[in-house]
């Protein structure tokens, strides 16, 4: 009975937590997403282009942040992890640098390399006489969630490298495999639960990441900026609170799914 009243203890602060910041705003939300929007807010997302556009471009871009990410940031952190060069740790730190910095000052470093004033205006200035300008686009948006995105993926990827089986890697070698073959048969399989988890968090940060695309936002249609606007400028509470459900579970279904193939993968691998 004592052991029991101490867990408790100890997790009554958790569940507080809980309640005050994930369920009573859960619940709030649903109130006025159906009481003041008449229950067809919902109905509207699904009917309406500007937020049926709007949601499918969120998960479009945030899906191709996260396969892009993944691929730039294995063949880094794996690269990193195998070769010793002079400048590695300093490398290590800039590429661990843009964690450090919020949305915002994120989306300014994109305007400044793609902005009017950017780079690449100046280079297609330079070249063709007209400056070549993206940053106020989906593209602009894409790199900057890539920007903060990639560090994430490398450092999970080096941790999960570092405890790569070299007597496999041999084993294979010694049989004749190719280095394509022992990549998808050895490095891919040890890698594939670091993968999954920094995958899924590099799609539920794009999908809600708000400060990058509202220094952007030009044209862009995502749904952090949608529901801002619904909540700020149109006053559409009911509207703004639906679609900020809808985003809480999309996200939260990709980190479900996330966790779960995560699991599977270790299980196997074990």
């Amino acid at each position: 009975m004592k052991n029991t009243r101490i867990s408790l203890f100890l997790v009554l602060p958790a569940i507080i937590i809980s309640f005050a910041f994930f369920l009573l705003p859960i619940v709030q939300l649903f109130k006025v997403s159906v009481v003041e929007g008449n229950g067809i807010s919902y109905w509207n997302i699904l009917t309406q282009p500007m937020y049926l556009k709007s949601l499918l471009s969120t998960v479009g871009l945030s899906t191709f942040v996260t396969f892009v990410s993944l691929v730039i940031a294995t063949i880094t952190g794996l690269f990193l992890t195998r070769y010793e060069f002079w400048g590695k740790q300093v490398l290590i730190a800039m590429l661990s640098f843009p964690l450090a910095f919020p949305g915002v000052v994120i989306g300014f470093f994109v305007i400044m390399l793609a902005g009017r004033q950017g780079l690449f205006a100046q280079i297609g200035l330079a070249l063709v006489g007209e400056r070549w300008m993206f940053a106020y686009s989906m593209a602009g948006l894409f790199l900057g969630y890539l920007y903060f995105s990639i560090p994430r993926v490398v450092l999970t990827v080096m941790g999960a490298a570092e405890k790569l089986d070299q007597n496999l890697i041999e084993a294979g070698r010694s049989l004749g495999a190719s280095r394509w073959q022992i990549f998808c048969d050895v490095t891919v399989p040890t890698l594939r639960p670091g993968l999954i988890s920094s995958g899924s968090i590099c799609f539920a940060t794009s999908m809600g990441a708000f400060g990058t695309a509202f220094t952007l936002a030009t044209n862009i249609n995502v749904l952090p900026m949608t529901i801002y606007t619904e909540f700020t400028l149109n006053a559409n509470f009911a509207m703004a609170a639906a679609l900020s459900l809808i985003l809480g579970l999309v996200t939260w279904v990709c980190l479900g799914i996330a966790k779960r193939q995560g699991a599977a993968s270790v299980g196997m691998g074990g």
